[in-house]
């Protein structure tokens, strides 16, 4: 791996993607950061469950199902919007190659939209509040996609685009390019951080309704997910049109989580605070 440098602050890092191998298998920073994000995530879900009135085994019980189920659909979104890179010379789909996930590829949107609709599912069949429940991963949510950010530094990916800023990013590109460019990875990290101190600290002491610290975090996600989208060089397009996928869905989710919150902020009658 080339070093990663932020010329600006006389920082440079020596990275490697390989953390170590067991046998032949290499075992990579990214899967590991990504699974220190999960459980840091799960276990602060958990321990918002009591105070919103579920339990944490109903957090445990739904991210059984909802994990998996959304790393399928974060998978599934990003082979429909990058579809040319599965599809053979002669305009077959090469199913070997989409079901690949083990090579890279997945999307953050669609890992959660699945992760949603599983949550639902579970929590009716378990007949425990489905607001409550996705109250408490909003905490879960924004800490692990903070940390999880972190692994595309390590693979030096999800990067913007060139910036003379003084927090600039000095990479080597695969063909030898050297460029200085946005750190898309840490805005984004650094937003999820604000988003989850503002959770914690601020809207979990005024909750007027179930749902609304979700409502918060979907909100707060969107609205940086734009503008950050904006500045990478990797987006996924909405097929063959200059739309980037995430800054459509994060509009989308901008309108509607803000405007349920807003109505109930405005209109509803103030239910008691439960936390």
């Amino acid at each position: 791996m080339n070093p990663i440098t932020f010329p600006g602050l006389g920082l440079t890092f020596q990275l490697e993607r390989v953390a170590f191998s067991i046998g032949s298998k290499d075992i990579y920073w990214y899967g590991i950061i990504i699974a220190i994000g999960f459980i840091l995530g799960v276990s602060f879900a958990s321990s918002q469950a009591q105070r919103l009135g579920v339990t944490p085994d109903d957090i445990l019980d739904v991210i059984l199902y909802a994990a998996p189920i959304g790393i399928v659909c974060a998978r599934i979104y990003y082979v429909i919007f990058y579809l040319e890179l599965y599809t053979n010379p002669d305009g077959s789909f090469n199913w070997a190659e989409a079901v690949a996930i083990w090579d890279g590829g997945i999307a953050i949107y669609g890992g959660l939209i699945g992760g949603v609709l599983t949550c639902v599912v579970v929590c009716l069949l378990k007949k425990c509040s489905v607001l409550s429940v996705m109250d408490a991963y909003a905490f879960g949510l924004f800490t692990g996609q903070a940390i999880g950010r972190w692994g595309n530094f390590f693979n030096q990916e999800a990067h913007g685009g060139p910036t003379n800023l003084p927090w600039r990013m000095g990479l080597t590109l695969y063909d030898g390019t050297y460029m200085e460019v946005h750190p898309t990875f840490l805005y984004e990290c650094l937003w999820n951080l604000v988003g989850l101190a503002l959770l914690f600290f601020v809207v979990r002491h005024h909750r007027k309704f179930h749902g609304m610290l979700f409502c918060f975090y979907a909100f707060w996600y969107g609205m940086g997910r734009f503008w950050i989208e904006g500045l990478r060089t990797d987006s996924l397009y909405f097929f063959h049109t200059g739309i980037r996928v995430s800054q459509m869905v994060a509009l989308v989710t901008m309108g509607i989580f803000g405007g349920i919150l807003l109505w109930n902020l405005l209109f509803k009658k103030t239910r008691k605070n439960e936390s």
